[in-house]
């Protein structure tokens, strides 16, 4: 981990771009503990898949303010750098909703389900893989991207969707990545335009809360129109978490010459929103999947208290060497993410599998964490031959 960087932010984001890709390889398993996976839409259950997500969005938000901070001192002014947070935001969309809808796409369209899956990461790694940074002669850059976008919007032109192949694609939930997209990209330009006040920051942070509460609720007006699409936004849990991470970010700077009054905040910060997320359970239980005011308070919790172990861990006892192997995670995360979209497809096109045995039960687990471990360690390798996905 570079010494210019909090070392825990970036071990936090590897760890979880681990846990995530672990997690995600669960489908191919069989006999898996309940505990470890998502709970349905009606339980009233925290699965341990359930908490990776909210986690990565917490951890997008402590980056903001270093992130921000670090593009204003390299010269860049309030306007080109809303610029920049736009076009990730956008970018992040686009990628989601090609990924979301990889996941209700017809096989009887003209290309099968997988073909289509396989272009569109091609697609999209051709579009925003950091061609300067690579060893790809510069007169390439711009004609790689052309064959990029051209990819994803000959996809989308062919794309059947649907359980009878008769839709086309759709926003639907914007996919994870989607999500993110929404997440930082309001956090960020409310944090960059209010040059990090902490009033307006932690008011949006009880104004995204009770939008969560009013919409379970349903005491929120309905969107139309096109102002469905910023339902995300609107009915505020989503955003929270990022926001979440912001505040973290803001004790870390308020507090950066006095330690342990840096990790009691946090501490108390974080016991206390977990308090109220237990509070919260029984109006409308724990779901992850219909995104309740517990959950979100749970995970956001859950998330001041694991990052202050990883920052007394890594920057307070400088002890970072353990997580050097999954390093690429943190840097390279989003090449990491996209890794798995090539080797499903293939999987799926060919005749490659495991033994039923080495896919079953506790020796299945051990196997899917060494597949994700495969996956980092695999980033590191492309990442040190100068390819990486970069918004």
């Amino acid at each position: 981990m570079k010494n210019s960087r909090i070392a825990s932010i970036d071990i936090l984001r590897a760890l979880t771009m681990v846990l995530m890709i672990w997690v995600n390889d669960f489908w191919t398993l069989t006999n898996t503990p309940k505990w470890l996976n998502h709970a349905t839409a009606t339980e009233d259950y925290l699965g341990f898949s359930d908490i990776i997500f909210p986690l990565f969005l917490f951890i997008v938000g402590l980056s903001i303010p270093f992130a921000i901070k670090q593009r204003l001192k390299k010269g860049g002014n309030i306007y080109t750098i809303a610029r920049h947070i736009i076009i990730r935001s956008i970018s992040l969309l686009i990628i989601g909703v090609f990924m979301v809808n990889y996941e209700t796409a017809h096989d009887s369209g003209m290309l099968d389900k997988y073909t289509w899956c396989l272009l569109m990461a091609l697609g999209v790694v051709l579009i925003w893989t950091d061609w300067k940074r690579s060893p790809i002669p510069f007169k390439w850059h711009n004609p790689i991207q052309v064959v990029g976008i051209l990819i994803l919007i000959f996809l989308a032109a062919i794309y059947k969707g649907g359980p009878t192949g008769n839709s086309g694609m759709t926003t639907q939930w914007w996919g994870i990545l989607g999500l993110i997209g929404w997440a930082y990209g309001i956090n960020a330009l409310i944090y960059l335009f209010s040059k990090g006040n902490k009033i307006v920051i932690i008011g949006c942070f009880y104004i995204f809360n009770l939008l969560s509460v009013l919409h379970h609720a349903d005491l929120l007006p309905q969107l139309k129109g096109a102002l469905k699409y910023i339902s995300t936004i609107y009915t505020g849990t989503i955003p929270a978490f990022t926001n979440a991470g912001i505040i973290a970010a803001l004790i870390l700077v308020k507090f950066k010459n006095d330690t342990p009054k840096k990790l009691l905040t946090l501490t108390l910060t974080g016991v206390a929103i977990l308090s109220y997320g237990f509070l919260m359970r029984p109006y409308w239980g724990i779901s992850k999947i219909q995104g309740t005011p517990a959950w979100l308070g749970i995970c956001i919790g859950l998330g001041f208290l694991l990052f202050v172990l990883c920052y007394y861990i890594a920057d307070v006892k400088q002890h970072t060497q353990w997580a050097k192997i999954i390093a690429p995670a943190g840097t390279a995360t989003l090449t990491c993410y996209m890794i798995p979209y090539f080797i499903y497809p293939i999987r799926n096109l060919s005749t490659i599998r495991l033994p039923d045995v080495l896919n079953n039960g506790i020796l299945g687990l051990i196997v899917s964490f060494g597949f994700a471990m495969l996956v980092v360690i695999f980033t590191g390798y492309l990442e040190k031959k100068g390819f990486k996905l970069k918004l």
